[in-house]
């Protein structure tokens, strides 16, 4: 795949950010685009390499070298027919995904790997410019309906499939608008929200239709879903956030990260009323969180015109280089640097916060930490151990609880008597992905708890084959790797 020797001509390279000064003053993305023919040497990279191991390290099990070399020959049609095989959604992939193909890559063993995420981008953004990506409603509809509760990339996901396999799908979204966290948690700085709104319209020329502002469990009741439709798939996500319980958390100025990400995308989408505003503009703002979601606060914060961001993670600094007891091709976890990060945030690791400092009128404006230390025992988890004498007091205004997410809220469950498991997610067979009621299926972080936007929509992918196996008693609909094979 590939050239036979671009591994050896061409060294890696990915799109080039915009210059921290010009891109903080907006919340548009800031790549900038490679050239054509260094887009073809970077598909030149991709090996010939026997097993690629790529294959395995994405959940979705894109046809890697398949497109990479596609693209070095100039078939950017032919890439993007290869990419969509496996991946409904490419360029929201191509834009949020952290690329477990790249750890995975043969070349990563002892060179820099393919820059597999920004070719996917590329052919994508490719096809929607040329026109090649356009709505391909089913032959025929099954007289089949299907509820899809939640709207993200896992909902969408099925939905689109299930709609190929000629179902009648309606997807139900309780926020204002479809794409679930990709909308209101991603900042537009990473992903416009046009990227979304194009791919919607796709979906709604191809028959899915879209009910939003409900929320299923209250607006209506779980038991009406299932009286009126012949299957349900739960895509509702993992989205109940971890709270941090010490003193003085319930001032006014700590606040969790989602509530700060969500209400700033409605800004930028131009809704005015927002309720209690939160901003960071001339504060100094402390992010409690080291992942994905913190970078994005951190980023944000910037954009608003914070005095100071600083970031803490309760676990210690990660190497750069791949740890030893993660060996290729495993996922390692290493120390990563956003695009965030690099506009000016400050980093500190194995830092615990103690409490929070009010004044007298109940605004947050500081808080104490201490350096921690993990202790290691053969055969036992690591304990948290606090440093003596490391208490530190700091200046903050405006505190970003980016400390993930618990589990899967239980309204729906609870309504139909499904059951859930101890992580407190949906529980269901990792086989076929139902429930214990029948009919009813979950997929996406509602069934695996927090994870990748690769994950969720492998796993909606997975459901609707599933799904319209139980329908039908049959399925022509692919699994992980197939083409996609639609019902004839």
């Amino acid at each position: 795949m590939g050239k036979t020797t671009g591994f050896l001509e061409f060294d890696r390279k990915v799109e080039q950010y915009a210059p921290v000064e010009e891109r903080v003053k907006n919340y548009r993305e800031f790549t900038v685009p490679m050239p054509e023919k260094e887009l073809k040497d970077q598909g030149a990279r991709c090996m010939d390499c026997g097993i690629p191991f790529c294959h395995s390290g994405c959940p979705l099990g894109n046809l890697i070298p398949d497109f990479n070399d596609a693209v070095y020959r100039g078939k950017w049609k032919k890439a993007s027919e290869i990419l969509h095989s496996t991946n409904n959604f490419p360029e929201f992939t191509g834009r949020l995904c952290p690329a477990p193909c790249e750890e995975a890559c043969v070349l990563g063993i002892n060179e820099n790997p393919v820059s597999i995420e920004n070719i996917e981008k590329n052919i994508v953004e490719t096809a929607f410019k040329n026109g090649w990506i356009s709505a391909k409603p089913p032959v025929y509809r099954t007289g089949k309906k299907i509820a899809v509760v939640g709207s993200g990339p896992a909902g969408l996901a099925a939905a689109q499939q299930l709609n190929r396999a000629g179902h009648e799908v309606t997807v139900f979204e309780r926020d204002e608008k479809p794409g679930g966290l990709m909308r209101y948690g991603i900042p537009d700085f990473k992903m416009e929200k046009s990227i979304i709104d194009r791919r919607l319209e796709v979906l709604k020329e191809e028959g899915i239709t879209f009910i939003c502002n409900t929320h299923i469990g209250v607006d209506i009741q779980a038991a009406k879903l299932k009286e009126d439709f012949d299957a349900i798939v739960l895509t509702g996500g993992a989205t109940i956030r971890r709270n941090l319980p010490i003193e003085g958390s319930d001032l006014k100025g700590v606040v969790q990260a989602m509530d700060f990400l969500g209400q700033n995308n409605r800004r930028v989408d131009g809704i005015k009323d927002l309720g209690e505003e939160i901003k960071a503009t001339g504060k100094d703002v402390i992010v409690i969180g080291g992942g994905d979601t913190g970078s994005d606060c951190i980023g944000t914060s910037f954009r608003h015109g914070a005095t100071s961001v600083s970031n803490f993670e309760i676990m210690p600094m990660a190497t750069v280089e791949r740890p030893e007891d993660q060996p290729w091709p495993f996922w390692p976890m290493r120390l990563r640097t956003s695009s965030s990060h690099k506009e000016g945030a400050e980093r500190f690791f194995s830092i615990s916060t103690k409490k929070f400092i009010g004044d007298e009128l109940g605004n947050l404006k500081g808080l104490i930490t201490s350096e921690v230390e993990w202790i290691k025992n053969p055969g036992q988890r690591p304990q948290l151990k606090e440093v003596e004498g490391t208490e530190k007091e700091w200046k903050c205004e405006l505190a970003l609880l980016a400390l993930g997410f618990t589990g899967s809220e239980d309204t729906i469950a609870k309504q139909l008597g499904i059951e859930m498991d101890a992580r407190t997610n949906v529980k269901a067979s990792e086989v076929n992905y139902k429930t214990n009621i029948p009919g009813i299926f979950v997929a996406g972080d509602q069934r695996r708890g927090q994870s990748l936007i690769v994950w969720a929509i492998s796993e909606g992918r997975q459901a609707a084959y599933h799904v319209d196996k139980y329908l039908m008693g049959e399925t022509a609909l692919p699994l992980k790797g197939d083409g996609d094979l639609p019902r004839v």
